[in-house]
């Protein structure tokens, strides 16, 4: 048993939501040096439910590596990615504000998936779940995406945008899990850490 989790992520929205259900945890970010990022690139005719359970994985994988290298108390330690996807196309973060702009405009008067894995490792356990949540966007003008990009809310997010941001006024409807959208679906990670022992 455990009354903390160790969070391998730099959102703070994640941290937000584990404090939403009450689980303590502390942050175990990656080393200077470590390259985190390359974690995120796409296989070729990768499909997005695979790449966002791949990714997750790697980066459970560098975690666990971090904190045995840090010689850090055992706990359970938690990992998640989230990916916006059309079709098969899959939606990173965007590179540039051009990029945000074209991942809008894709987007708009369209149902998109998005998709957030979660893993928790406990001891030599792995734990995996996938939150598979639909978002339709209404039209969006040419001025509402200059705006929305101009205010820097896309960059750093999946899809170029955040549900819980300005993009909210986007959307015409949700199917699925709101905090699975926002990067962490709390009923598959409250199962997910029960079952690893963790108290909250």
């Amino acid at each position: 048993m455990s009354d903390f989790v160790y969070l391998a992520s730099q959102s703070p929205r994640r941290r937000q939501l584990l404090e939403q259900i009450g689980v303590r945890h502390e942050l175990l970010l990656p080393d200077t040096g470590e390259d985190s990022e390359a974690l995120e690139a796409v296989l070729p005719g990768e499909a997005p439910a695979h790449y966002v359970r791949r990714v997750t994985a790697l980066k459970l994988d560098a975690a666990v590596a971090r904190l045995r290298r840090r010689g850090l108390p055992p706990a359970p330690v938690l990992c998640s990615d989230t990916t916006v996807a059309l079709g098969r196309r899959i939606y990173g973060k965007p590179e540039d504000e051009a990029d945000a702009s074209r991942m809008l405009r894709e987007l708009s008067g369209a149902t998109h998936r998005v998709l957030t894995a979660i893993a928790v490792q406990s001891g030599r356990t792995r734990r995996e779940a996938t939150s598979d949540s639909r978002v339709t966007f209404d039209m969006l003008t040419p001025a509402q995406v200059r705006a929305y990009v101009a205010s820097g809310e896309p960059m750093g997010k999946a899809g170029a945008y955040a549900v819980q941001g300005r993009a909210a006024a986007f959307i015409v409807r949700i199917s699925g899990s709101y905090p699975g959208i926002m990067g962490l679906p709390l009923h598959e990670t409250a199962r997910l850490l029960r079952a690893a022992g963790v108290q909250f």
